[in-house]
C-alpha cells in the first residue's frame, strides 16, 4: 500500500489514508481499472478472464476510512476470457444466467483494518442470490489527478465457491474428476476520482 508525500515519495501504510481533506464522493475511472477471474477446468488448468464493463462508487473520508461505502455493478454480459465458446456457456443459464440477471452488484457493509491493509466486508448479489464476502483490500495511495482532481486506487481480492450463489453445472471427468473447478478468484484494481468542484 503506498501514499504519495508532498515531497512526491512513497509511503507503506494503511494509516496514510487518514488525515486527508474529509468526506467526499469518488467515481471508477474504468479506464484504469480492471475486475478479473481466475478458475480452473479440467482439474489442472488455469483460467483467466475479465469483465470489460463496470461501474463503481466510493463515499470515502480519509479521517476515517473504515466509515467508507461503496457500491459496484459488474455488467454480466461483458465477461470475456478470450474464449468465445466457454464465454457464451459461462453466460448461459448454466453459470450466470446474465441474459436475466445481467448484473452483479456489490454493496459494503463494514470496513476493519488488518495491520497494512483492509478487510472490506460486503453482500454479492450473482444471479439473483446475495451472499456475504470479505476482500482482502489495500490501498495504494491518493494523488493530484487532472485539474480540479484527485485520484484514489486500490487493490482486493478474493476466492468464492460458486456453488454458494447455485452455480453448480458441472461435468465428470474420468473416476474422481470434474471439468469445472469451484473455487474462483476475484482480482479487482480499482481507481476512482474525485472531482473537488461538485
Amino acid at each position: 500500500m503506498t501514499e504519495t508525500t508532498t515531497e512526491g515519495a512513497p509511503q507503506s501504510t494503511a494509516a496514510t489514508v487518514a488525515g486527508g481533506s474529509g468526506r467526499g464522493e469518488w467515481e471508477l475511472d474504468p479506464a484504469h481499472s480492471h475486475v478479473g477471474f481466475t478458475g480452473t477446468q479440467m482439474m489442472i488448468s488455469t483460467v483467466r478472464g475479465r469483465f470489460n464493463e463496470f461501474s463503481a462508487s466510493l463515499e470515502l473520508d480519509e479521517n476515517n476510512p473504515e466509515s467508507a461505502t461503496i457500491e459496484a455493478r459488474i455488467q454480466a454480459p461483458s465477461l470475456d476470457s478470450g474464449f468465445e465458446y466457454r464465454d457464451t456457456h459461462l453466460k448461459s443459464p448454466d453459470f450466470l444466467d446474465a441474459e436475466n440477471h445481467p448484473e452483479i452488484v456489490f454493496r459494503s457493509t463494514r470496513i476493519e483494518r488488518a495491520d497494512d491493509r483492509f478487510r472490506l466486508h460486503g453482500d454479492l448479489t450473482i444471479r439473483g442470490d446475495t451472499r456475504p464476502v470479505v476482500l482482502d483490500t489495500e490501498f495504494h495511495g491518493i494523488i493530484p489527478g487532472e485539474p480540479g482532481t484527485r485520484r484514489a486506487a486500490f487493490g482486493a481480492r478474493t476466492t468464492i465457491s460458486r456453488g454458494d450463489w447455485g452455480l453448480n453445472w458441472n461435468m465428470p471427468l474420468g473416476s474422481d474428476g470434474v471439468l469445472v473447478g469451484d473455487q474462483v478468484m476475484i482480482e479487482i484494481e480499482a481507481t476512482f476520482i474525485q472531482r473537488l468542484d461538485s
